[in-house]
């Protein structure tokens, strides 16, 4: 099995990287059947507070196995990527849960921070969120598929490198717009 995923890295990615962006796009344009879902109103008021919490967490995991992999600490790095995506699917499961019960939250503060501010920054979060999906199925696939000594000679460094480059900035960008959501207006 392991060898089949090896060969096909790159459908696999595309595959997954699809049903991915099929599940996001299909709760926030509220194609998820109403009723499917149980409603937990406070667990749905306390989700966007969780999300922030998750978000500065990954931001930390993922940094911190930036730096592992630079001083060649390679089992530190691998549970801290591993963390880091632990961390980023209960935080997408926990968006997913809320925009398909609740829609998009509307932008409480002024119409020209909204125009100028805020919309170009969650465009920027939701554009690099969506890039950085092919990079992190490609380089977790490369991880779980190719012995460790061997991965320096596979894209996953590469690969790698621009996940968590993206990851940081979208998830830095995520919490920047729940702060405008939620805590300064």
């Amino acid at each position: 099995m392991q060898q089949q995923v090896r060969e096909h890295v790159p459908a696999l990615t595309g595959v997954l990287t699809i049903v991915s962006l099929a599940l996001v796009f299909g709760a926030v344009f509220g194609v998820v059947p109403e009723g499917l879902l149980p409603r937990a109103e406070g667990a749905l008021e306390a989700i966007p507070h969780i999300n922030a919490l998750l978000s500065l967490t990954a931001i930390g995991t993922i940094s911190y196995g930036v730096v592992a992999i630079r001083r060649r600490n390679i089992q530190t790095h691998r549970r801290a990527m591993l963390a880091s995506t632990g961390i980023f699917a209960v935080f997408l499961l926990l968006y997913l849960y809320r925009i398909s019960l609740e829609g998009p939250t509307t932008y409480p503060g002024p119409d020209l921070l909204y125009q100028y501010v805020y919309l170009p920054m969650l465009a920027v979060h939701i554009l690099l969120a969506m890039l950085c999906i092919p990079f992190v199925y490609y380089a977790l696939l490369l991880a779980s598929t190719v012995p460790v000594a061997r991965l320096p000679e596979t894209r996953h460094p590469t690969a790698g490198r621009i996940a968590a480059g993206l990851w940081l900035i979208s998830f830095a960008l995520g919490f920047l717009v729940y702060l405008q959501l939620y805590i300064v207006f």
